[in-house]
C-alpha cells in the first residue's frame, strides 16, 4: 500500500523529468500527502503538463464518487481482473510525481506503530506508476482522480510493509504515458520492485498520521 508520500523538490527539478514538461502553479514542498487530496501527476495527453489530480480514483461509470476513498491504490497483479482499473490500465496512465513515501509497520502489540520514510538516494524526484480517469457528476462537474500502482516489496521495504508503490525508472517514462502501447505483457514488465540497493530509508515522526500535518518536521529522522 502507499497511502502517503512527499513532494519537496522545486519546480525546475520536476520540469526536468520529462522533456517539454509544463509545470505551472506551484503549491510549495509537500511533506504529508494524502488520499483525497490533489496530487502532481502527468497524464498522457498532450499538452505534456503537471495537472494536479485528485488522489482516489473514480472510474468514469461509477454512481458514487465515495468509491474514490477506497481506490487509492491498484495492485499491480490484478490491474486486468479489476473493472475499475482495467480500461485505464490499458489507455489511461500517469505519472504521479513524488521525492519519497511512507509505509507503517504492522502493529506490535502495546506498541505504537512508527511511520519509516523511503526515498532514492540522492534525494531526486521521482514517479510512481499511475492510472487515471474523469467522472462527471450529475450536476455536470467533473473530476479528474487518480490512483498508484503497487506492487511486491523490495527487501527494504519488505523489512516494514508486504506491499510499495511501483517507482517507475526513467527510460520507462515515455512508453508508460504512450496510450498507443496497450499490450498487457508489455506493460506488466515494468511494474517490478525498484531496487533496494537504490533507495534509503529511516523512521520518523507519528506527526505523519494525522494528514492535517504538512511541515518539515514529518521527514525528520528519529533521533
Amino acid at each position: 500500500m502507499c497511502g502517503r508520500f512527499t513532494l519537496r523538490a522545486e519546480p525546475d527539478e520536476v520540469a526536468e523529468l520529462l522533456p517539454g514538461l509544463q509545470v505551472g502553479a506551484w503549491p510549495g514542498p509537500r511533506y504529508n500527502i494524502a488520499p483525497s487530496q490533489p496530487v502532481p501527476t502527468v497524464l498522457n495527453e498532450a499538452p505534456r503538463v503537471l495537472t494536479w489530480t485528485r488522489w482516489g480514483l473514480i472510474p468514469a461509470w461509477a454512481k458514487d464518487p465515495q468509491i474514490g476513498d477506497r481506490l487509492i491504490n491498484a495492485r499491480a497483479e490484478t490491474l486486468l481482473e479489476k473493472p475499475s482499473f482495467r480500461v485505464p490500465f490499458l489507455r489511461r496512465r500517469c505519472l504521479v510525481v513524488a521525492d519519497g513515501f511512507y509505509e507503517w509497520p504492522k502493529k506490535a502489540e502495546g506498541k505504537p506503530r512508527t511511520p519509516v520514510y523511503f526515498r532514492l538516494k540522492g534525494h531526486r524526484p521521482f514517479a510512481f506508476a499511475g492510472l487515471w480517469d474523469r467522472w462527471q457528476a450529475p450536476s455536470g462537474e467533473v473530476l479528474t482522480t487518480c490512483t498508484i500502482i503497487t506492487t511486491e516489496p523490495n527487501e527494504l521495504v519488505a523489512a516494514v510493509h508486504d506491499r510499495m508503490p511501483v517507482i517507475l525508472r526513467p527510460e520507462w517514462f515515455e512508453p508508460w504515458l504512450d496510450p498507443d502501447i496497450r499490450d498487457p505483457e508489455v506493460l506488466m514488465a515494468w511494474l517490478k520492485p525498484y531496487p533496494a540497493e537504490e533507495m534509503d530509508a529511516y523512521p520518523v515522526s507519528r506527526l505523519v498520521n494525522d494528514p492535517r500535518v504538512d511541515r518539515p518536521e514529518c521527514i525528520r529522522p528519529l533521533e
